[in-house]
């Protein structure tokens, strides 16, 4: 027998190291994330049809995504909340035209560029973003006021390695 046949097989370091999983409990592990995220997700959903609805009766999810954009300066022009809320231009310019048709939104000359226009949230607008914004903070933060400093820490770095 040659030396190599006698020495032990080795295990790579990663599937040995503590807390590493093996294949199929890996698998189950994030199979389960997946699973969770998708509950989230479809609870988000549900926090922006009744974010829009506490805005205005007749207001869409997704008009709620671009009033929230515009209202937060984040995104101002057709082009950002394309850009911002990966979506289609068509939707976005119902979901403006709408926003103006309920006094939401206004367009009005840009004070960098005389030319292009802006949109702005309306007084009526923020007043009513944020009602709805803190009936949806105060539901999210009963759930995280229940865990420490430090797993809120821990769950946003997780986060951001998600997202990155």
């Amino acid at each position: 027998m040659s030396a190599s046949s006698d020495a032990p097989s080795e295990t790579p370091v990663f599937a040995s190291a503590p807390g590493r999983l093996g294949d199929d409990d890996l698998d189950q592990a994030v199979t389960r994330v997946e699973q969770e995220l998708g509950r989230l997700f479809a609870r988000i959903r549900i926090g922006w049809r009744e974010a829009a609805a506490t805005v205005h009766p007749d207001l869409q999810p997704l008009g709620y995504q671009v009033l929230t954009s515009i209202a937060t300066g984040k995104a101002t022009s057709a082009g950002a909340i394309i850009e911002r809320l990966q979506t289609d231009k068509s939707a976005v310019s119902r979901q403006v035209r709408q926003l103006e048709q309920l006094g939401l939104v206004e367009s009005v000359p840009d004070p960098e560029d005389r030319r292009a226009r802006v949109l702005v949230a309306t007084e009526l607008a923020q007043e009513r973003v944020a009602l709805a914004r803190s009936r949806y903070e105060g539901r999210i933060g009963e759930r995280l006021r229940n865990w420490t400093a430090a797993d809120l820490d821990h769950f946003a770095d997780l986060l951001a390695g998600l997202g990155g």
